[in-house]
């Protein structure tokens, strides 16, 4: 659970928010522990401000949980709708490998990402808000966020050029001051041994954060000016040991800038050399593919992107647009290896078609067994599918061979179909069986990988129940269509010419 705060929040207040939060999952019987990272580590390999968090719930086993039938949907809604009502926070439920792997394939945390490109962060910000407002009307969405550009209290210090040029300052001598009161200047070495430090010379922590104490700063003026007498400003007497006198006049930072602290960029990111920001979103309860295609009807007829800016998506999404690419080649060269295989068994076009017809059954099956458990359509259940399309040939070129032997032998067709039929009754139902019931386990899992797991086995459940009621039923019917015109095998036409003649 990634916890997410307002840019800027101190290591003290985000630790205090994070054990408020941890102290209210703990309340659920079913979690066991809780911890989180934050910060950025001293190998900085993830790379995080205080303000998120990436906490880690530890559950306990099913059989500890008071009702271990609870989808994990469930309990991760429950876990959200509790965590919502302490303020402060945004939060993102994931896997924590889905997340480091969606993080490495897209650079986002999240299933799907829509990636809106310009040059204005500001014109960026606001369209993205218009985006993410859209995107939590769709069914499905979750976790619907926009990434945190913007936030983060920044000190501005700004020249007032009208000023410098009156007094006779440049830029340079006014960021020359800045540096050395803010972020320091070496002013020489301190030497211990072989060692060597830098003395840095800058102003202690509290005067460098106070606006007031920064507008009284010191600004040495140019020494004609000073010499002139014309400028009204603060003037030291320094004495020398040879008894010259020089004046040096000063004028405060704050006549010659004008310092502010104000909410500005967090981070800016880019992608191939254009500013971006991200809305992310993560998918629950629907495919992925019918989001996507939704978001995007809905977006495109809602929001007007400004000329000069365009959007792209990313995530899981990507994924799934390469598996169903793969999938397209895949499954037809599966297909026409199976045809062909079966070909090369039975040797004729006739047969080859009758076993094949199979898989179009199977299929629907399949895809039946899907929409009775309210399953989307995902690449484990296209990877069934083609297991599937194996299974169902299976049992179909058992019951064709064994006719097509009995025939060789002598029978006629009516005969052959009738004994081929019931011989290979059980023979199919415990091809169909072993298959089935092996998957059962995996269908009704609701444990780490049932996402995987339950669509394959659904469909192949599904595909072998009804492709045994064709090879059983309605092959058999199929088969003597295809060869009612003979009337006889070719081994018994062969016995009646020989007794003829």
């Amino acid at each position: 659970m990634h916890a997410l705060r307002i840019p800027g929040t101190s290591l003290t207040q985000a630790i205090e928010m994070q054990h408020a939060l941890e102290r209210r999952l703990k309340e659920f019987p079913e979690v066991r522990s809780v911890f989180a990272k934050i910060g950025t580590a001293e190998i900085a390999t993830d790379p995080m401000p205080p303000s998120v968090a990436d906490g880690f719930i530890i559950m306990k086993p099913r059989k500890e949980w008071p009702d271990s039938k609870k989808p994990k949907a469930q309990l991760v809604a429950e876990l959200e709708a509790a965590v919502k009502e302490i303020p402060g926070n945004n939060y993102e439920f994931t896997q924590p490998i889905q997340m480091r792997f969606n993080e490495l394939i897209a650079g986002v945390r999240s299933d799907v990402a829509v990636k809106l490109f310009g040059e204005d962060m500001t014109v960026l910000q606001q369209t993205a808000k218009l985006i993410e407002k859209e995107m939590k009307t769709i069914p499905g969405a979750s976790d619907v966020k926009l990434e945190q550009t913007t936030g983060l209290p920044l000190m501005s210090i700004t020249p007032k050029r009208e000023a410098l040029a009156r007094y006779g300052l440049s830029i340079a001598d006014l960021q020359e001051v800045i540096e050395i009161a803010l972020g320091g200047k070496a002013a020489g070495e301190v030497f211990e041994g072989d060692k060597r430090f830098e003395i840095v010379m800058r102003l202690p922590e509290d005067l460098r954060t106070d606006i007031d104490s920064l507008e009284r700063l010191p600004v040495p003026l140019p020494k004609r000016e000073a010499n002139g007498g014309s400028v009204a400003a603060l003037t030291r007497i320094s004495t020398r040991p040879s008894g010259f006198h020089a004046a040096q006049a000063f004028i405060p930072l704050g006549e010659v800038a004008e310092i502010s602290i104000a909410p500005g960029p967090n981070m800016i990111n880019r992608e191939n050399g254009k500013r971006r920001v991200v809305v992310t979103a993560n998918v629950r309860g629907r495919d992925l593919g019918s989001f996507v295609a939704e978001a995007q009807q809905v977006i495109d007829a809602e929001i007007k992107i400004p000329s000069g800016y365009w959007i792209s998506w990313g995530g899981q999404f990507e994924q799934l647009i390469s598996a169903t690419k793969r999938l397209q080649i895949v499954v037809p060269v599966s297909l026409l290896l199976i045809f062909t295989l079966l070909f090369m068994t039975f040797g004729t076009a006739k047969d080859t078609l009758l076993v094949f017809s199979g898989v179009p059954l199977a299929l629907t099956g399949g895809v039946a067994a899907l929409w009775l458990r309210d399953i989307p359509l995902s690449i484990s259940a296209g990877v069934g599918f083609i297991a599937l399309s194996g299974v169902a040939v299976l049992n179909g070129m058992v019951m064709i061979s064994f006719i097509n032997k009995l025939r060789a032998e002598g029978k006629p067709l009516d005969e052959a179909i009738t004994e081929g039929s019931l011989t290979r009754l059980r023979p199919v139902l415990m091809t169909a069986l072993v298959a089935s019931l092996g998957f059962v386990p995996m269908a009704i899992a609701t444990g780490t990988g049932a996402e995987v797991q339950r669509p394959l086995a659904t469909v192949v459940i599904g595909g072998i129940l009804s492709s045994t009621a064709l090879t059983l039923l309605v092959l058999p019917g199929l088969y003597r269509m295809f060869h009612r015109a003979e009337n006889a095998s070719p081994a018994v036409e062969a016995h009646e010419t020989r007794e003829a003649h």
